[in-house]
């Protein structure tokens, strides 16, 4: 008996004792470190100081920080405070914290500053790369192998987005903030605050909101992409994934993380449908022409399809390692529409077939890869492996080559231009660099140094409505390249000349049966063969040959 009532007061004394001290460490937080951190801790001129952006950080480190203060940024150094001092701030900046957002302080975080220095001189929006480089918290804006301008922005990471014209670029932190680069007008335009952490961002199909996907608070925020004004700020109860936009719809489709959901909101009317699946779909992406999900879990032991318009998982297959899906890609090959993916902390890829779903091969890369590009420009797949060389995968027979680059610096992550001339790899190191390759002779064109420079950005490659395009290429260059050219006239008419002078549905109409609509084009007879196209195909050609309306002879 005495001893179930010793042990309840024992306890009470030592939630008492601690207790007492993380009133202690809160009252110092206020004093030295709220000015900046926030009073609820979740940043205003500093990061948030959350368990989220603290667990991976040691206690000798954070002790460090606080104590000297970090070199070349705005975090002083506190030495009048002492070790038992700064332990209890620690403590106190470690334990959880209720985080209060709002449209209205969404609104008072706008900082509209117009910073617009000069105007750039760009020959090609298509051929724009956008380059992250972490460790200067910059981002440069490139054509070619020029750099034409750089920008700060705190605690950028990636995920940038452009909007349908390409003349402007969204920028995310993950500390929830978002700002935007104008191209057309060579400049900064400002910045606002959706959220404490933010997870990605994306566009709707015209451009006009800006869609943020938060972990803290976990929401889906939607702003006004002109003013930056919040739209809508919608409460949700997992952590999202991502969300992703469709080009062919007023959608955007989100998974969770910790829920068996996935949710389609209705870009015009904000409301959102929710679908059940098995399980959650930790990573996923959108196929190029908008009709299935492809996911996977955080298990990692299964890659699986959602065919959206049944609402069922129609496909799935067991295999080791997560896949990395944002980071896959996909081309067209022997009338087959195909995708390959990296596994994490695995040392493979893996290819595989969409549509007649199937696994086709896994691909040994020596090492641990994240990323995986291509174009149909070349005839490889390039990869990393978590080494100092860029990987390089047939995609005809799937061997495997590899380009030197600087001994002991890390590959990271390949881009190419929107022609794909041009490579684009980073060397993730403080004392790295960015390395343009020509993508077809292989040859390196240019090394610039740079620190941790990591994502590469490309309208024509990194917006999901070109993706049909891309494919459309590869399509034209196996079936339609003997009669026609893109824009001069050969055996038969120009891809120009067809889409500026034909309705889309003729256009359609006389690829799917040629001996029917011939007459009706003002043929006296049919030199057209029939392609029997697959439904994908007949989308990625089209795709490809609206590109050319109103465009010019070369």
């Amino acid at each position: 008996m005495n001893r179930i009532i010793l042990l309840p007061l024992t306890l009470l004394i030592v939630f008492g004792a601690f207790a007492g001290e993380l009133a202690k460490g809160s009252k110092l937080y206020q004093e030295h470190c709220a000015s900046c951190h926030g009073v609820d801790r979740a940043g205003t001129v500093a990061p948030p100081l959350l368990p989220l952006f603290l667990k991976k950080i040691p206690e000798k480190k954070l002790i460090k920080i606080i104590k000297n203060g970090l070199p070349a940024t705005q975090m002083p150094a506190f030495s009048n405070l002492s070790e038992d001092d700064i332990k209890k701030i620690i403590a106190y900046i470690k334990t959880p914290s209720k985080i209060q957002w709002s449209e209205d302080k969404i609104s008072k975080s706008i900082q509209i500053k117009k910073n617009y220095t000069k105007k750039l001189s760009v020959k090609n929006i298509k051929n724009i790369v956008a380059v992250v480089e972490r460790g200067h918290q910059k981002v440069w804006i490139m054509e070619e192998t020029k750099i034409l301008d750089k920008f700060n922005f705190k605690n950028v990471h990636g995920g940038l987005k452009f909007s349908p014209s390409g003349w402007k670029i969204y920028v995310p932190s993950r500390d929830g903030w978002v700002g935007r680069y104008d191209i057309d007008k060579g400049g900064f335009f400002g910045k606002v605050r959706a959220c404490v952490y933010l997870r990605n961002i994306s566009l709707d199909r015209t451009g006009k909101y800006i869609l943020v996907s938060c972990w803290l608070p976990k929401s889906i925020v939607i702003l006004d992409a002109e003013s930056f004004r919040p739209v809508r700020f919608i409460k949700q109860k997992g952590l999202i994934s991502a969300i992703y936009e469709l080009y062919s719809q007023d959608k955007a489709i989100f998974t969770f993380r910790n829920k068996p959901l996935i949710g389609f909101l209705n870009t015009k009317s904000f409301s959102i449908k929710y679908k059940k699946i098995k399980e959650p779909y930790e990573d996923f992406f959108i196929d190029p022409f908008e009709g299935y999900i492809v996911g996977t879990s955080r298990k990692g032991t299964l890659l699986t399809v959602y065919d959206i318009k049944s609402g069922e998982e129609i496909f799935s297959y067991p295999i080791e390692g997560m896949p990395h899906l944002a980071s896959a890609t996909y081309w067209y090959k022997n009338g087959k529409f195909l995708f390959a993916t990296p596994h994490i902390g695995k040392p493979y890829i893996t290819v595989w077939q969409m549509y007649d779903w199937k696994f086709i091969k896994k691909v040994n890369i020596k090492g641990n890869g994240f990323f995986v590009r291509t174009h149909p420009t070349t005839p490889y797949l390039w990869t990393d492996n978590g080494k100092d060389r860029v990987i390089l995968v047939d995609k005809n027979d799937y061997s495997v080559r590899s380009i030197e680059t600087i001994k002991g610096k890390r590959v990271i992550h390949t881009e190419f231009s929107g022609d794909g001339n041009l490579s684009y790899v980073s060397l993730y190191n403080k004392d790295g660099a960015l390395l343009i390759y020509d993508s077809i002779t292989l040859k390196l064109i240019k090394k610039i140094p740079a620190s941790i420079p990591i994502g590469k950005y490309n309208i024509i490659n990194k917006s999901r409505k070109y993706a049909p395009f891309l494919l459309g290429k590869e399509v034209f260059l196996a079936k339609c390249w003997g009669c026609h050219h893109q824009t001069q006239e050969a055996f038969g008419p120009s891809f120009r000349w067809i889409v500026n002078h034909r309705k889309k549905d003729i256009i359609i109409s006389h690829i799917m049966n040629p001996e029917a609509t011939y007459r009706q084009l003002g043929y006296k007879r049919n030199a057209m063969p029939r392609l029997n196209l697959s439904r994908e195909e007949l989308e990625a050609i089209v795709s490809y040959m609206m590109e050319f309306k109103d465009a010019k002879d070369n």
